[in-house]
């Protein structure tokens, strides 16, 4: 086995966390992968893997070299792919979620697989930050203005926002005609993952983005968990449009301020800045681009 056949290896090796499911994946007997990196430890002189009878971890040493296998793959395989017009191939794991991912991605993606073959596809669904380079994600798909966190940035799209309320709690509080009118109606609060407070409401009022931070009883840190309140009667809560058409279509919330939308949310792919942008997720990005352009968000 070959110095970059090697680290292959390792990397598959940390990605199932397993020694077992990497050589299964790379055709090869458990009895030399465990072998091939254990020369590969001796040669470095560092102890690369923690074992335990469960699962495979990095070290310390072992996440640098991990990063670093990563970059000199991709950028092999940029320069083959460029020079044979080779398939993009791999494992490419991805965050997002969970609604983002069932409305928009999932119903398209066999024609991304069946597009590019080579292709596996790993999908996490969370709103958690996500360390991208410990956790070896390739990229994440957010909503909201991205964090200054070093990450490489593609803009994907904006997204409508909207204000919406139960009948049951309109019909307690009234209908608000205006952002000037909401003297006594409480707010579904969404905590920032980021900050940890609660993000005030928006308006556009004139041209121009008004702020308004309502009383609020409930809130919570999780986008689904916030649309379940607002369909209790709990409060009013603004939220992306996709989110709410099917409750908007069965009469489950009702959309008001309609002529005071608030301001169109980012929706954005990061990606690790030190990591090569690799052939499998330059077309993943391109193909999601579309999906969320041909979506009218």
């Amino acid at each position: 086995m070959d110095r970059l056949d090697t680290m292959r290896l390792f990397v598959r090796v940390l990605e199932r966390r397993s020694f077992t499911a990497a050589a299964a994946d790379l055709g090869l007997p458990r009895s030399t992968a465990t072998e091939a990196v254990r020369r590969l430890e001796e040669h470095l002189g560092a102890r690369l893997l923690e074992r335990t009878t469960r699962q495979v971890n990095a070290t310390q040493d072992g996440e640098a070299y991990y990063r670093r296998c990563l970059s000199i793959l991709a950028e092999i395989e940029d320069a083959e792919a460029a020079f044979r017009n080779a398939e993009p191939f791999g494992l490419l794991r991805i965050d997002a979620s969970t609604l983002l991912t069932r409305t928009f991605l999932l119903p398209r993606l066999p024609e991304f697989l069946a597009r590019y073959a080579r292709i596996d596809l790993q999908i996490g669904q969370s709103d958690r930050l996500v360390d991208l380079v410990r956790e070896g994600v390739d990229c994440v798909i957010r909503v909201g203005e991205p964090p200054d966190s070093g990450m490489i940035m593609r803009r994907l799209g904006m997204i409508r926002e909207m204000t919406c309320a139960s009948p049951a709690y309109l019909s307690r509080h009234g209908t608000p005609a205006s952002p000037d009118a909401l003297d006594g109606h409480q707010a579904i609060g969404f905590v920032s993952s980021r900050t940890g407070e609660v993000l005030p409401f928006e308006f556009t009022v004139g041209g121009k983005t008004r702020e308004v931070r309502l009383p609020g009883r409930v809130a919570a840190n999780n986008s689904d968990t916030a649309a379940d309140l607002a369909r209790l009667g709990l409060g009013l809560i603004q939220a992306p449009r996709y989110r709410f058409e099917k409750d908007l279509a069965e009469g489950t919330l009702v959309e008001v301020l309609a002529g005071y939308p608030p301001s169109p949310t980012p929706l954005s792919a990061l990606y690790p800045q030190n990591r090569q942008l690799s052939p499998r997720l330059r077309v993943f990005l391109d193909w999601a681009a579309r999906i969320f352009a041909e979506a009218n968000l």
